[in-house]
């Protein structure tokens, strides 16, 4: 189950989305820049609380708070968050056999920028939706001015495909379970589950 995996690769850690989670990124939401980033708009802390609980219990949603490697190593969770990454499972098309995942990835802390951390987790959270899920196209849903974002995307080759409304872009990437293993592989990406102690600091 979603609720009590952990997945950890070279240098993050996924976790799911708790309850304790809730205030720094409630922190972390009331800047312009990520609500702009993210095409978000500001929460009660009420409203995050119940946002956390739909994300965590919801059957089609998928979040998981990405956590430095390197500062987890004080094994303080809250201290190492950096950021979030999230799948919502889409309706099935009846013109077409994929599974259709949108994924969004979001590292807020700004010292935590530009060292391929997002990219990372974005990875890891495709591999989780791959190998267990059985996604086969990817959706990504951009804000035109989001330009580390789009670059992010298509360095994982990800094709744009349309503007949508609102000012974002949407892009794909479709890609077979074997096809993916060679695409990870080939990054020397290290993929490794276990299971999640809630009991955390």
């Amino acid at each position: 189950m979603k609720q009590c995996l952990k997945i950890i690769s070279n240098r993050v850690i996924l976790v799911p989305y708790e309850e304790t989670h809730v205030l720094k990124y409630h922190e972390w939401m009331k800047s312009p820049e990520l609500q702009e980033a993210t095409s978000s708009v500001p929460l009660t802390l009420e409203e995050e609380y119940q946002m956390q609980k739909s994300w965590r219990d919801d059957s089609d949603k998928y979040t998981f708070i990405v956590l430095d490697k390197e500062i987890f190593r004080t094994q303080n969770e809250k201290d190492s968050m950096v950021g979030d990454v999230n799948l919502f499972l889409l309706p099935k098309d009846d013109t077409s056999d994929h599974v259709v995942g949108e994924v969004t990835i979001m590292i807020a802390e700004k010292e935590a920028r530009g060292k391929g951390l997002g990219q990372e987790a974005l990875l890891l959270m495709m591999s989780y939706a791959v190998r267990t899920l059985k996604i086969s196209k990817f959706v990504a849903l951009i804000g035109e001015n989001n330009t580390p974002s789009v670059k992010l995307f298509e360095k994982l080759k990800f094709q744009e495909v349309d503007k949508t409304y609102f000012g974002e872009r949407k892009f794909e990437k479709i890609i077979s379970e074997s096809e993916w293993e060679d695409f990870t592989t080939s990054r020397g990406l290290l993929y490794e589950e276990y299971f999640y102690d809630r009991k955390i600091s």
